[in-house]
């Protein structure tokens, strides 16, 4: 294909079938360089016609977005309370948690309702203000400083206190999800802080909805190796699910 109105027409046709596209592919299939490639990807994302990933193009954003927790928990409100019911079958026999920041994670203190007497360790103001009543949950409050959008405490204040714990299963929200990425938060200090928590834990569960798969967000918490459970809903692809299943992380689907 020598003209590059060629060229971008034949990337947005096969983005319109496949939703992505790879460099590799597009350099056999137009027969020209990877700059060239590299180049009208570049000019096609500038367009807002595409969005440019590692090795590609999308017709997906693949960049997490941070938004409030207030406008967050009205966004695939009924996915993440199956999603928090399903999780809870994790906890078994363990006496103590941890129960991140993030809406998702905070419907599982919601549906917290231990027959015995239960540690709860959380950076999270909405959870502890949650249980803080509860019968049989006794609270461990992170402290440090509060991210605004989350209202979750960060920073070395939080991370001391971890190095002195041990915890049975670590429920942890994250904003992406992505198969060379792994899990990441659009907040770099949140990052750091789940970072030591999955270190901390005998159990990593990751609870998401599908919306988070395929996204990347600023903040790198971990590879996918690093965790036994992803919780989500039915909507997410089989052939994600098989993928990460792949990589050693056991998927489960919420009823």
């Amino acid at each position: 294909m020598k003209t590059m109105t060629d060229r971008h027409q034949f990337i947005l046709k096969k983005l319109q079938e496949k939703g992505k596209v790879s460099i590799p592919q597009l350099i056999a299939q137009m027969k020209v360089s990877g700059v060239t490639v590299r180049k009208d990807l570049k000019l096609l994302e500038e367009k807002n016609l595409l969005f440019r990933t590692r090795g590609g193009g999308s017709m997906n954003n693949p960049y997490a977005i941070e938004r409030p927790i207030n406008e967050k928990e009205f966004i695939r409100s009924e996915e993440k309370k199956k999603i928090a019911r399903t999780a809870l079958s994790l906890i078994g026999h363990n006496d103590s948690i941890i129960i991140g920041s993030g809406t998702t994670v905070f419907e599982v203190a919601r549906c917290l309702h231990p027959e015995k007497r239960i540690t709860v360790i959380t950076p999270a103001l909405k959870v502890s203000l949650e249980l803080c009543n509860r019968p049989n949950v006794e609270i461990l409050q992170l402290g440090g400083i509060i991210h605004q959008s989350s209202s979750s405490s960060a920073g070395s204040f939080a991370e001391k206190i971890l190095e002195e714990l041990s915890c049975g299963v670590l429920f942890l929200g994250v904003d992406g999800i992505h198969l060379e990425h792994g899990l990441s938060i659009t907040n770099l200090t949140e990052a750091s802080l789940n970072q030591k928590m999955i270190g901390l834990a005998h159990t990593v569960a990751v609870l998401a909805d599908s919306t988070k798969f395929n996204r990347r967000g600023l903040g790198k918490i971990c590879n996918l190796d690093q965790v036994d459970y992803i919780i989500t809903d039915k909507e997410v692809s089989p052939e994600m699910v098989s993928k990460i299943e792949k990589a050693g992380v056991h998927v489960i689907i919420a009823a």
